[in-house]
C-alpha cells in the first residue's frame, strides 16, 4: 500500500457537486443533439421498421393496464423483505421485485448504529467545515466518500451478505461462461444525503442514472448489445437481469461529473433516520422493463396532433395519434438526453408514462433499512420535504465482480488513499486534508476479509458454487487490482 500511495490519483476531473450530474440540477438548457444521433437511430431499427411499430402499440396497450395497477397500489407495490428472513424473503417476492426492479430490506444493520453514522458524520464535518454539498449555501448533498461511517457501511457484513444474496437470487449470466461473478460485491464510493426539513433545492425530478445518450450509442449500451431485442421490436424477449449482455456497456462515455462508470446491478441507499412518503425521500416508477422500454422507443415516435383544446388526453396518447419518425421523418431528438449528464423525464415528454401518477413514494423506513433500485429505474426526489426531522441516507449500490469493476475499484482505492473524490464524481481536493480521515490501517482493524476485498485491499477469493465465468472474473478482478 505504500506504493499504491506515492502514486497520483486517477481523474483529475473540475470540482463541483451533484447538480453537475444532471442538466435540469445544473441550469443547462437543452440542445439539439448532432445529426450522427439522427443516422444512429436510422440505423438501430434498420430493417425491423414494421416490428419496431408493432411492438410500440402493444407497449402502450401494456403501459395503460400497468400505470394503473401502479396508481391504484401506490407505495404497497414497493416488494418488502426482512433482513432475518431474506432467503424466504426472497423466495417468495423474486417475481414481484423482478416485476417492479424496487425493494426495501428491513433491519438491514442495527437501527441503533445506523443512527449513530448520521450523528459520526455531522461531527466530521463539523471538524472540517471546508467540507462542499448542495447547495452550497445549505447543503443537503454532502461530498464525502471516505468518512468512517460511509466505509464502515459499505464494508458491514450483512450488508455484503444482503448485497450477494440479492445478486444471486434476481440476476443471472444466461452464459455460464460470462466473466461475472454474482457472489462476491465489490464497493463503489458514492456520497450521502442530509435533507433538512422544509428543503426545495434538491428537488431532482424523474431520471435515470447511467448516462444518457449512451443507452442508444453503438460504443455505449450498444457494446453488449444491451437493448438490441427492443430495437428489432421484441421488446418482450429483452430481459433486464441478464448480466451478460452488460458486461460489455459502456455507461460514461462523456467523463461526466457523476456519470457512473461501474456496472451497478442495484442502486440504493441505507437509511440514517426515519422518513416516509413526503418528507424528503425517493420515489420510483416501479416498472422494470415496460418503463425502459418504453423510454428507448419513445425517440422514434412523435404525435400527429399534439395535446390542446381540439384533442382530449386520452385521444392524444392513443397509439393511432403516434407516428413512426423513419426515413425521412427521422430527427436526432432524444427526449430528456443530454451528453455527460444522466437520462431525465421531463414533464410532457414521455407522456405515456403518466408518471404524475406512476411514480410512487418509497414506503416508510428507519435508520438500518435498504432501498434498493434496478440500475434502469426511472426515479425521483421529493420536490419538498415536508416532514419535521431529516431524511438522510448513505447511497451504496450493489456492483458484481467484474474485470471492468476491478479496473474502477483500483483506481477508486487510489482516490481513498490520497482522500480526493472517488473518480467517477466531481474532483478538487476532497477529503485530502480533513480531520479523521481514516487510513487504510484503521479499515483493517474493524473490516472482516470480504469487506477488505470488496474494497480492493485484499486479494478477492472464489466463493463454492461460482460459474465458471464467476471464478474466471475474480482471476481477473485480482490481476486489475494488483493483487
Amino acid at each position: 500500500m505504500a506504493s499504491m500511495a506515492a502514486m497520483n490519483p486517477a481523474g483529475g476531473k473540475r470540482t463541483g457537486d451533484i447538480s453537475d450530474s444532471f442538466a435540469s440540477l445544473s441550469g443547462k438548457e437543452a440542445q439539439p443533439l448532432p445529426d450522427r444521433f439522427r443516422q444512429l437511430k436510422l440505423e438501430l431499427v434498420r430493417g425491423h421498421e414494421d416490428a419496431v411499430v408493432a411492438s410500440w402499440k402493444r407497449l402502450l396497450a401494456t403501459l395503460r393496464k400497468e400505470n394503473d395497477d401502479i396508481s391504484r397500489k401506490g407505495s404497497s407495490i414497493v416488494p418488502t423483505l426482512r433482513f432475518d428472513r431474506l432467503d424466504e424473503d426472497l423466495d417468495k417476492n423474486r417475481h414481484e421485485i423482478k416485476r417492479r426492479g424496487v425493494a426495501v430490506v428491513r433491519g438491514v444493520i442495527p437501527e441503533d448504529e445506523a443512527r449513530a453514522y448520521k450523528f459520526e458524520i455531522e461531527e466530521y464535518v463539523r471538524r472540517n467545515p471546508q467540507t462542499r454539498g448542495f447547495p452550497a449555501d445549505n447543503p443537503q448533498v454532502i461530498e464525502l466518500y471516505w468518512s468512517s461511517p460511509q466505509i464502515r457501511a459499505r464494508m458491514h457484513p450483512s450488508l455484503l451478505t444482503t448485497q450477494t444474496a440479492l445478486m444471486t437470487s434476481l440476476w443471472h449470466a444466461r452464459n455460464p461462461d460470462s466473466p461475472v461473478s454474482l457472489r462476491t460485491s465489490l464497493s463503489y464510493a458514492d456520497r450521502l444525503r442530509i435533507r433538512r426539513p422544509g428543503d426545495t433545492q434538491f428537488a431532482l425530478g424523474p431520471h435515470q442514472d447511467g448516462g444518457s445518450v449512451e443507452r442508444w450509442e453503438s460504443q455505449g449500451y450498444g457494446r453488449g448489445g444491451v437493448y438490441d431485442a427492443v430495437f428489432r421490436g421484441d421488446w418482450e424477449s429483452y430481459d433486464p437481469f441478464d448480466a451478460s449482455s452488460r458486461l460489455g456497456a459502456v455507461t460514461n462515455l462523456y467523463d461526466g461529473l457523476g456519470a457512473a462508470s461501474m456496472f451497478r446491478m442495484f442502486q440504493g441507499w441505507l437509511a440514517m433516520s426515519r422518513t416516509g412518503p413526503g418528507e424528503g425521500t425517493l420515489l420510483v416508477n416501479p416498472l422494470a422493463r415496460e418503463a425502459t422500454v418504453y423510454s428507448l422507443l419513445r425517440p422514434f415516435f412523435r404525435p400527429r396532433r399534439p395535446l390542446g383544446h381540439t384533442i382530449s388526453p386520452e385521444r392524444y396518447l392513443d397509439a393511432n395519434n403516434w407516428e413512426f419518425t423513419g426515413g425521412d421523418k427521422m430527427t436526432s431528438d432524444i427526449q430528456g438526453a443530454t451528453p455527460g449528464h444522466g437520462q431525465e423525464f421531463p414533464e410532457g415528454l414521455h407522456p405515456h408514462l403518466e408518471l404524475d401518477k406512476t411514480m410512487v413514494h418509497m414506503p416508510k423506513v428507519k435508520p438500518g433499512d435498504y432501498v434498493l433500485w434496478h440500475c434502469d429505474t426511472i426515479h425521483a426526489v421529493d420536490k419538498t420535504h415536508g416532514g419535521t426531522s431529516d431524511s438522510s441516507v448513505l447511497y451504496i449500490p450493489v456492483c458484481p465482480t467484474t474485470e471492468a469493476n476491478a479496473r474502477y475499484v483500483a483506481r477508486q482505492r487510489d482516490t481513498f488513499l490520497h482522500g480526493t473524490p472517488a473518480p467517477d464524481f466531481p474532483g478538487g481536493e476532497g477529503e485530502a486534508t480533513h480531520i479523521g480521515r481514516p487510513t487504510v490501517e484503521h479499515v483493517k482493524q474493524y473490516a472482516e476479509p470480504r469487506g477488505t476485498q470488496s474494497f480492493g485491499l485484499d486479494t478477492l477469493v472464489a466463493v463454492d458454487g461460482d460459474t465458471p465465468g464467476g471464478v474466471e472474473a475474480i482471476k481477473r478482478a485480482n490481476v486489475m487490482l494488483g493483487l
